[in-house]
């Protein structure tokens, strides 16, 4: 049981967890971002242009209210707007991915000097190069 604990322990001090709670809870944020964004900015001019119709209220009703029954309708407005919110959402992390690698890519680069090179990825470069000249040496040792 100790074993368990340690394990969790490990997990969640070493990032992992505070990680993916930062991300859920700057996801959370983002969101309400996007659906204020879709809801208050996007859609009043759409409304505008289509007649003062609001997208989010248009339906297919498949059987009128009565007295007895409720009224069953495919609310297809919503989902509209929540393709909307979806676009804007998978566009802006594609945006970020590419920033982010981007700059992953440079930090990578030893040859790149705008950007701080990680030091493993310096000793790596540097290993390599040493086996370069090594393997030249003994190419040369070989054709004498």
């Amino acid at each position: 049981m100790k074993s368990l604990f340690k394990e969790f322990k490990d997990f969640a001090v070493k990032g992992n967890m505070i990680d993916m709670a930062i991300g859920i809870i700057i996801g959370t944020a983002f969101n309400e971002v996007v659906n204020t964004l879709v809801k208050k900015v996007i859609m009043p001019p759409l409304s505008l242009m289509t007649d003062d119709v609001n997208l989010s209220n248009k339906k297919w009703i498949l059987r009128e209210a009565t007295e007895a029954m409720e009224e069953v309708a495919i609310g297809y407005g919503e989902f509209i707007e929540v393709i909307l919110d979806f676009g804007i959402i998978a566009f802006t992390i594609f945006v970020m991915l590419k920033f982010i690698n981007r700059f992953k890519e440079k930090s990578e680069d030893p040859a790149n000097a705008e950007v701080v090179t990680p030091k493993n990825i310096e000793l790596l470069s540097n290993l390599e190069s040493l086996m370069k000249e090594q393997n030249t040496i003994l190419k040369n040792q070989q054709q004498r």
